[in-house]
């Protein structure tokens, strides 16, 4: 019966993933992608804040909160696994920019399949990474689908609205296995995590990344929202695939990974909120008329 469940819930993953990223390219064009990029101060700020801050903030973090072994690689591979699908609805939520939250979503995913395989050898010191089986299960479960999905919205849209919601719907479906599967496997372990101060880290990760994220995002606050939870949001699916790839016989990095990103969207879904409701707010005071030149008239 757990063999069978651990088949499940490995089928779940793989699925979760490349539909997810098949989704995603169906609903997206090349030009939705491409206008918000055309900032080229913004996209090295997202990418200095994605690659370079926030994992230099998960190294330091460990330096002050040493973790074991299991949930220090997991904190790692989170750490440095940016680009995650879910971005948009956090924006969503937040009334943040919506065009500049996919090209974002999209430009830090390609960016991550690159980074993961040059940057994890040198973090994870004393670690047998395979830095070719990185960037090959990156590139065939994430990257590839991906641009399966913007050829078939470019070239056969009507073909990209049909498929769409089953993409769409496969993926939610796999999404829950996926959390089921690993949560019930791995019960004892995650158990074990609650009681440990890798909680402490991974709340303090999430809340200094997204204030990174914020701060450099400038003035405009519909890219600055998007810009906090895009950098304090990790690409969970990446570092799944990583994880269960490189590290299976270690479930204790998959426990943090998983524990940590519902932490995270737990944390941040009420954060998007709040933001939304700010500029609702200042989008209604800037729609009122000035006092002064109401009592004028």
């Amino acid at each position: 019966m757990f063999e069978i469940a651990v088949v499940i819930t490995q089928i779940a993953i793989l699925i979760f993933v490349v539909t997810s990223m098949l989704a995603m390219g169906l609903s997206l064009t090349i030009p939705q992608i491409m206008q918000p990029l055309k900032n080229v101060r913004l996209v090295v700020l997202a990418l200095v804040a994605n690659f370079v801050l926030v994992p230099l903030l998960a190294y330091l973090i460990l330096q002050v909160i040493p973790l074991e072994q299991g949930y220090a690689i997991g904190f790692i591979l989170m750490a440095t696994a940016a680009g995650a699908p879910f971005l948009p609805k956090l924006a969503q939520a937040a009334k943040g920019d919506m065009a500049f939250s996919i090209a974002l979503m999209v430009l830090l995913m390609v960016v991550t399949a690159i980074y993961l395989p040059l940057v994890l050898p040198i973090l994870l010191q004393g670690v047998e990474v395979n830095p070719w089986e990185i960037a090959q299960s990156l590139i065939i479960l994430m990257l590839v689908p991906l641009a399966i999905g913007l050829f078939v919205k470019a070239r056969y849209e009507a073909t990209a609205a049909s498929l769409y919601p089953h993409m769409s719907q496969a993926s939610s479906t796999t999404f829950m296995l996926m959390i089921g599967g690993l949560l019930l496997l791995n019960i004892r372990n995650i158990i074990d995590f609650v009681g440990t101060r890798s909680i402490i880290v991974a709340l303090m990760f999430l809340l200094i990344a997204f204030v990174i994220g914020f701060f450099l995002g400038g003035k405009d606050s519909g890219i600055r929202s998007v810009m906090g939870l895009g950098t304090a949001q990790r690409n969970i699916s990446a570092a799944v695939v990583v994880a269960g790839q490189n590290f299976s016989d270690d479930p204790n990095v998959l426990v943090f990974i998983i524990v940590a990103g519902l932490i995270g969207l737990v944390i941040l879904m009420p954060i998007g909120g709040e933001l939304g409701k700010r500029a609702q707010v200042a989008a209604g005071n800037e729609m009122m008329p000035d006092k002064g030149q109401t009592d004028m008239n």
